[in-house]
């Protein structure tokens, strides 16, 4: 025994000292295999997570630009119909409704339109080459109304109808109502989308952390009973799966941002055409807005997070059930 102490020198007790070991070595091994199958599935599962909600978000920012642009510019015109009736003149009529609505305070702009003008409005769904002598149609008089004014409609209404009884005012707010319900209602299911894939985050990560909580428990479970915390475990793990999340993250939320700069590259090369013109009347210029790609970024961040955040939680859980 003596023997066998000198050769391997006195035994001395460490107590809480821990070896000094260099952080190359400390770092060679990790807890958690940075290369392993399941983290390369985790870091797509997060990548497609990130490009659905980031596209969902794009989205939903695109048509509210949109709706916004449409409220406006529905809202800032007043459309007065004069209706022929036996008797009257309609040119007279139309004429005498135009000074009328003139005279109204925050009017800033009156156009009429003439007999040809209201023919062409009705050449979508009457086609061309018709005689429209027979038909009593309408003439129509737009009216632009100062952005920012609270025109009085009640006092416009009264005075319009004192010219001619038949004409008639709508200021267009049935319609700014519905596009109001339907902006929110887009809003709120983009909302209901972006849960959607944050709840599926958040199982997947937590199926993710269990399997490498699996593959590794012996040495989880040695660390543990040595005396090493919770934290110091749980803290390995977070910024593991904190990488793969900001790895996932980056792909999805990049190659958003690609597919609506291309989409706007697009939009732009179709400016002016048929195709161009329908698809810029539903969804504006499709040009995302600087604040938009921030949200966008920002939302790669909040999932890498959450990632994050959910392999903890289910970390601790599970260091429970090993004491």
């Amino acid at each position: 025994m003596s023997r066998i102490g000198e050769e391997h020198g006195p035994l001395m007790d460490l107590g809480t000292d821990r070896p000094q070991v260099p952080a190359k070595a400390r770092n060679a091994s990790p807890i958690v295999p940075r290369g392993s199958i399941a983290g390369r599935a985790l870091v797509a599962v997060v990548a497609i997570m990130t490009f659905l909600a980031s596209i969902t978000t794009g989205a939903v920012l695109l048509i509210s630009a949109s709706a916004s642009e449409w409220q406006s510019e529905v809202a800032s015109e007043i459309t007065i119909q004069v209706k022929p009736q036996g008797g009257r003149d309609l040119d007279r009529d139309t004429q005498a409704v135009t000074d009328a609505i003139r005279g109204q305070p925050g009017i800033v702009e009156v156009q009429p339109y003439s007999r040809e003008q209201s023919a062409q409005l009705l050449e979508p769904w009457l086609g061309t080459g018709l005689s429209l002598d027979e038909l009593p149609v309408p003439r129509v008089i737009i009216a632009r109304v100062a952005p920012g004014t609270a025109l009085d409609i009640v006092g416009l209404r009264k005075r319009v109808t004192q010219a001619v009884p038949s004409a008639s005012v709508d200021d267009h707010r049935a319609w700014v109502e519905r596009m109001r319900s339907m902006t929110s209602a887009t809003v709120l299911a983009g909302l209901g989308i972006l849960a959607l894939v944050i709840i599926a985050t958040i199982i997947s990560v937590s199926f993710a952390t269990r399997g490498a909580m699996a593959a590794n428990r012996p040495i989880v479970e040695v660390l543990h009973f040595v005396g090493a915390g919770d934290r110091y475990i749980a803290n390995r793990f977070f910024r593991h799966f904190l990488r793969l999340g900001l790895q996932g993250g980056i792909i999805g939320g990049g190659a958003a941002m690609l597919m609506f700069g291309f989409s706007e590259s697009i939009a732009s090369w179709f400016s002016g055409t048929p195709v161009g013109d329908q698809f810029a009347a539903l969804l504006g210029t499709f040009s995302l807005r600087s604040s938009g790609y921030l949200a966008v970024a920002g939302q790669a961040l909040l999932i890498a997070g959450i990632t994050a955040w959910a392999s903890r939680r289910t970390l601790f859980s599970t260091l429970n059930d090993i004491e």
